[in-house]
C-alpha cells in the first residue's frame, strides 16, 4: 500500500485560506514575519556546510533546494532570487496556483507541482537541500513524512525544519495565545497532540543517518515587537540536519 501523509481536514484548512497567502497581514502574516530568521538561518548553516560565501546576493547558486509543503511560495521566492533551483510541491492545488501565479508577476524561475512528497517519482533528481518548514506537524506518520523526503535527498544534502516543541508552553503560546487571543493564525490551524519533541525530531534523523544537527528557538519579543532567535526550544524552533 502507498504511503499517504495527507491529512485531508488539515488541507481542508489551508485551502480555506489559499487566497491569501501574499497578504502580508492575512492569516499567513506570522510566517511572513519569521521569513526573515528562516532565511537567515538557512543562508548560515547551507553556507557552512556547502562551504559556499554566505554574504554573496547569490550565496545559494548551484543548489538544488525541494520545499515540501511550500504554500504559497513565500520561501520559495527569496531561496529562489539567492540562486538556488527551486522546486515547491504542496497537495493543495490552489496554493500551487497561487504560487505560480505570484512568482511569474515577479518574474522568478521556479518549479511548482500540485503533490505530496510521495507521489514524487522516483527517478526525481537528487536535492541538496530539503525544507519542510510548518509542515511536519500538518501531516500524518510524521516519520514515514520524513522517511520519504530525504529518499529525495543528495547523498551529502541537508534538511531544513522548522515546527512546534510539545510543551505546556507551546500549548498556551502557540494555540490558546495565537489562535483564540491574539487570533494570529486561523482557530484549528494547530493540533497540540501533533507538535514535536526535538528530542524526537533529532531520533527520527539519526535514524536516518543525519550526524550533524543545529536547533535554534525562536521567539516573539514584546520589547522589539519581532520574532528573535533564543537558546529556548520550548515553543517554536529550528532545526538543520546534514549528512557527512
Amino acid at each position: 500500500m502507498k504511503l499517504n501523509t495527507r491529512n485531508q481536514a488539515e488541507l481542508d484548512h489551508f485551502k480555506g485560506h489559499s487566497a491569501t497567502w501574499w497578504d502580508e497581514r492575512g492569516p499567513f502574516f506570522v510566517l511572513h514575519a519569521l521569513l526573515p530568521l528562516r532565511l537567515a538561518f538557512i543562508k548560515e548553516k547551507v553556507g557552512v556546510h556547502f562551504q559556499a560565501p554566505d554574504k554573496s546576493s547569490l550565496s545559494l547558486k548551484g543548489l538544488r533546494i525541494l520545499d515540501v509543503g511550500c504554500g504559497g511560495g513565500l520561501l520559495c521566492e527569496p531561496l529562489a532570487r539567492l540562486g538556488a533551483d527551486v522546486t515547491g510541491i504542496d497537495p493543495v492545488k490552489e496554493n500551487i496556483l497561487i504560487a505560480k501565479r505570484h512568482a511569474k508577476d515577479r518574474g522568478l524561475k521556479i518549479s511548482y507541482l500540485p503533490c505530496a512528497v510521495e507521489d514524487l517519482p522516483a527517478n526525481t533528481s537528487a536535492f541538496d537541500v530539503i525544507v519542510a518548514s510548518e509542515i511536519i506537524e500538518h501531516v500524518d506518520h510524521p516519520e514515514e513524512f520524513l522517511n520519504t523526503c530525504v529518499k529525495h535527498l543528495a547523498p551529502h544534502g541537508g534538511i531544513f525544519m522548522t515546527t512546534l516543541n510539545k510543551t505546556l508552553k507551546s500549548y498556551i503560546l502557540g494555540i490558546v495565545a495565537a489562535e483564540y487571543i491574539l487570533r494570529w493564525v486561523p482557530r484549528g490551524t494547530h493540533s497540540w497532540e501533533k507538535f514535536i519533541k526535538p528530542e524526537d525530531l533529532v531520533k527520527m534523523l539519526k535514524k536516518l543517518g543525519f550526524g550533524i544537527q543545529e536547533m535554534a528557538g525562536v521567539t516573539f519579543s514584546l520589547s522589539t515587537w519581532r520574532w528573535e532567535f533564543t537558546p529556548s526550544l520550548d515553543v517554536n524552533y529550528f532545526l538543520w540536519g546534514a549528512r557527512h
